[in-house]
């Protein structure tokens, strides 16, 4: 079963919960889904997982922004609808890794890279996007980065 599937779904299970948080995030994803269907042409009922994870992914960085201006605005309110629904989006996500396994993986290309005398501390944004490909749907970007300024930061 897709995701897209799944999510279907869920939208039965939450109208028979009554949980209207789920069902209204678990709603407009399936409304994202078909909007993204539509602009890209893409036939038959359902997207492919990689693009429901792309979408999903849009969601959660919309829903954080979202959450951070709403707290500099001082609506507690809107706060914990946005954090509920951020929740619901965040069990469609894969996990992460923890961060000590990407500080790992890091230290070990940044080390690839210095021995092959390629390293330039300078260009840290080329090793965070060939990092990032590496580790898609399990790391983020601001991980990784993080990972890296450490990891240059120390030495």
């Amino acid at each position: 079963m897709t995701l897209h599937q799944t999510i279907k779904e869920q939208i039965k299970d939450a109208l028979r919960a009554k949980d209207t948080i789920r069902l209204d995030t678990l709603r407009s994803l399936t409304a994202l889904f078909q909007s993204e269907m539509m602009s890209q042409n893409i036939s038959g009922d359902y997207i492919t997982d990689e693009k429901a994870l792309a979408l999903i992914k849009r969601s959660v960085k919309q829903h954080k922004d979202s959450i951070e201006q709403f707290e500099k605005g001082g609506r507690d309110d809107l706060v914990s609808k946005e954090k509920a629904e951020l929740n619901v989006l965040e069990s469609f996500m894969p996990s992460m890794m923890p961060f000590n396994e990407v500080k790992m993986i890091v230290h070990m290309r940044v080390d690839a890279l210095k021995s092959a005398g390629t390293f330039d501390p300078k260009a840290t944004g080329k090793i965070v996007g060939m990092l990032i490909k590496e580790l898609a749907g399990k790391a983020d970007g601001t991980m990784i980065k993080n990972a890296i300024d450490e990891l240059i930061t120390t030495k």
